[in-house]
């Protein structure tokens, strides 16, 4: 009797937990499909005529006619050129992007493996500046450009990002998680310089914090509007936000809703190649930065 009665509780509870597991993948599925069917419908537009409205379901096969429009000498005149605004964002990204993270890790492997006794006082100081607004020092950074001549430049989008106190915080979060200092010194030890430590013995430790903030701030630049709009005038510079807001803006006439689609889709391909290639990172970067162990 008891042996039955085990064996029922134990269908039981096969079956409860199957019936879970079935719940837990269709509210996943719904999540996945609710997130993707936005792209698809962008990537379903972008095939389209202008003159099309409604809801479409499938492709057209005006694709290889809005991409001629896309890049023609109408289009650039009215916008920009489209392809250098992809190129400009490609190289302000990258380079904002490398700078901040590498600068902002040799600043959090400085306060972490050296005692010094103003080490605090830097890390409040680091803290105030993340707690201050761009927008709030817009103004008195666009008049210092102006004074030094640098507007319509991709220096100041470049350099300033060298200064991120949230890549330093996580980087030292990291460093004090999976960086022990024994290590480090057994360097020190055997001769090696300070430099040559960080980047032939710790850089590859930090390689998944390295990746994980890579792509959080090629994603931000990319996407960076309000300093681009406040900086670049000349349209051969502007980046693809710019020129995704002028044809936003632009009048009935000029506005072609489905070459402003496939622009769409170019704008986000490279985020998506950049997640691609570096999402076995994502997880154990984060993990790990957000853990002391």
């Amino acid at each position: 009797m008891t042996g039955s009665t085990e064996v029922v509780g134990s269908n039981t509870g096969k079956t409860s937990l199957l019936i879970r597991r079935i719940i837990a993948y269709v509210v996943l599925i719904a999540l996945v499909i609710i997130s993707l069917l936005p792209f698809y419908i962008l990537i379903i537009n972008a095939t389209r005529d202008k003159n099309q409205s409604g809801i479409r379901w499938y492709p057209d096969n005006q694709l290889s006619e809005n991409w001629s429009k896309l890049f023609s000498g109408t289009t650039k005149v009215a916008f920009g050129s489209v392809y250098k605004a992809l190129l400009n964002s490609l190289i302000i990204s990258t380079c904002a992007s490398v700078l901040s993270v590498y600068f902002s890790a040799l600043t959090a492997y400085a306060t972490y493996v050296y005692q010094f006794k103003l080490r605090k006082l830097a890390d409040g100081f680091i803290l105030l500046i993340m707690m201050v607004p761009t927008q709030a020092s817009a103004i008195g950074f666009y008049k210092m450009m102006i004074n030094m001549k640098l507007t319509n430049s991709f220096i100041p989008l470049i350099v300033p990002a060298i200064a991120a106190p949230s890549i330093y915080y996580f980087m030292k979060q990291y460093m004090q998680s999976s960086l022990p200092l024994e290590i480090v010194e057994a360097a020190r030890i055997d001769g090696c310089g300070e430099f040559r430590t960080f980047n032939t013995i710790v850089a590859p430790i930090l390689k998944p914090a390295f990746a994980v903030q890579m792509i959080f701030t090629f994603v931000g630049n990319w996407n960076n509007f309000f300093m681009p709009r406040l900086l670049l005038t000349d349209k051969d510079k502007y980046t693809v936000p710019l020129v995704l807001s002028a044809m936003n803006n632009a009048g009935p006439i000029e506005t072609d809703v489905s070459i402003f689609y496939l622009y769409m889709v170019l704008a986000i391909l490279p985020v998506v190649l950049i997640y691609l290639f570096l999402s076995k990172y994502i997880i154990r970067g984060i993990a790990l930065g957000s853990v002391k162990g």
